[in-house]
């Protein structure tokens, strides 16, 4: 059998076989614990369901149109996702450095963007799991009613806001030195803008102050344009502006990923 001449590059190119090992790693790793990672965020979702219609969704409120229960619905199927897209992201490079292996992923034949590419891949995945998961449930839901209205916007921004988690994440996962650093970005960061975004309201309640700040948070358009794919109606404004919305989270998404693979290039905080 005849090698390779010494200095000659045996792989060209993308190194598929090497990307695809490494998303399958990842999803494995979190489909090891599927109901850690798939089914209790599922439950939990439907929680907050359950206890803002109860508590706000009385005597047939309705929002936009629709009755409360099937305004909320869409919000938090895409917070979900979104949440959990930065939480598979931010733990596989932070375990590495964490537990002594991270070695396994800076040695394989694999360039920074392959290998960002495939814990993104992975964390979308996850996100797009959770995200049927809480559809079907909310489905079958009692009194919730979630049609569809525009395939692409629940499509685009369902993988818009799972990018950007994702990549959100890997950034955190990059930065932190210990578990503790990850739990801070999730309970001051993450959970506050998913929370304030309007998942539970519509901006135009809010004071001219706080509606331009809601509209500075990226998850508000990331949860208002998922909201138009199921009601046909969002606080974003009309058809056109939501379509400018959904530009506008592909450019920052574009934006964010360089930023990140740029970081990750330098080996900032992984070969040092």
């Amino acid at each position: 059998m005849a090698f390779t001449p010494r200095g000659r590059p045996v792989i060209t190119g993308i190194n598929r076989v090497g990307l695809y090992s490494l998303y399958m790693k990842e999803v494995r790793r979190f489909l090891k614990v599927q109901t850690q990672t798939i089914w209790a965020p599922a439950v939990t979702t439907l929680l907050f369901l359950v206890i803002f219609s109860v508590a706000l969704g009385r005597e047939g409120r309705e929002v936009l149109g629709v009755p409360f229960s099937s305004f909320v619905a869409p919000g938090l199927i895409v917070m979900g996702m979104m949440q959990n897209a930065f939480a598979n992201s931010s733990f596989s490079l932070l375990s590495g450095k964490i537990q002594g292996t991270i070695i396994d992923l800076l040695m394989p034949p694999l360039s920074p963007g392959e290998l960002m590419a495939g814990i993104v891949a992975a964390a979308v995945t996850r996100a797009v799991a959770v995200g049927c998961t809480v559809a079907l449930a909310m489905v079958l839901w009692p009194g919730v009613s979630v049609p569809v209205a525009h395939v692409w916007a629940i499509v685009w921004f369902g993988l818009m806001g799972a990018v950007m988690l994702s990549v959100f994440g890997l950034a955190t996962s990059i930065w932190a030195e210990k578990f503790d650093h990850n739990a801070a970005i999730t309970n001051f960061v993450i959970a506050p803008l998913s929370l304030l975004s309007g998942t539970f309201y519509v901006i135009d309640n809010l004071a001219p102050a706080f509606q331009a700040v809601s509209r500075a948070n990226p998850f508000f358009y990331v949860i208002s344009g998922f909201r138009y794919g199921f009601l046909g109606e969002s606080d974003i404004g009309s058809a056109t502006q939501v379509v400018w919305a959904a530009v506008g989270m592909g450019v920052f998404n574009v934006v964010l990923a360089l930023i990140v693979y740029t970081i990750l290039r330098s080996g900032w905080k992984l070969k040092s």
